[in-house]
This record gives C-alpha cells, structure tokens and sequence, in this order.
C-alpha cells in the first residue's frame, strides 16, 4: 500500500467562494469513459461554472468561445449529456445531475457527425447558417 503524504502544506486546496467537486464514481463507475471528448470537456465546464446546485447560465456563444469548439459541437455535446442524464437544460439555465445509477452508453442511433442536431434554440441559427454555407 502506498503511505500518502501531502507534499506542499501550504497549497492543500480548499473551497473558497465557489463550489465544484467531481464524484469518484464518476472514473471508478465508467462515467468518465462513456463520454466523447467534447462532452467531457463540456461537462468539466459546467462543473466549473456551475453554484452548489450546479445551476450555471453561460450562453452558447459564450461557451463556444471559452471552450474553442463550433455550435455544431456544442449542441451535439450537450444533447450527449443530456441523454446520458448527466444535465438538465431549459434553454436558458443548466443544471449538473447528481450521477445517475449507472452510466449511459453513446446512442447507437446518434450518428458520428455534427450534422444531426436536435431542437434548441441554437439549431436554428445552425441551420440558416448551413442554408447560406450551401449546406
């Protein structure tokens, strides 16, 4: 067994003014690999921007720009975890779920690309951009 030691006392984190923590279920209990990459980086996010209720307002926009992925990428990112039941969304307001009991593995219905986007505010403007794109 390893004997642990805290290697820099006066760096030992604490929770000051915010609020994130991740559960240990979430690598031990296979959460962490039924993520794609983008999801994970989105979920990480809102961990991080998220108050003790994990209730976050970030936009869209405001997410794609910090994160430097497309809308395109976000919406498929955030349905992802949405229909793994790892966040709620109304449209405007996010919310982190406590895990659920076990995790939920990629659709086999979602295609692979991040052309198929589901309804949301943003999907709109996703696709008049792809109408004058040519597609």
């Amino acid at each position: 067994m390893i004997k642990k030691k805290i290697l820099t006392p006066s760096r030992i984190r604490r929770i000051n003014g915010g609020f994130s923590f991740i559960p240990h279920r979430f690598l031990a209990d296979g959460f962490l690999a039924s993520l794609s990459q983008k999801e994970l980086l989105l979920y990480l996010f809102l961990i991080l921007a998220s108050d003790r209720y994990g209730l976050s307002f970030y936009s869209y926009d405001s997410i794609c720009s910090l994160l430097q992925i497309t809308p395109d990428q976000y919406v498929k990112s955030r349905n992802g975890l949405m229909d793994k039941d790892l966040i709620a969304f109304d449209g405007t307001l996010f919310q982190v779920l406590d895990l659920p009991v076990k995790p939920i593995r990629n659709i086999a219905s979602e295609p692979e690309d991040d052309s198929a986007i589901k309804k949301g505010p943003e999907s709109i403007a996703t696709i008049i951009r792809q109408s004058f794109e040519g597609g």
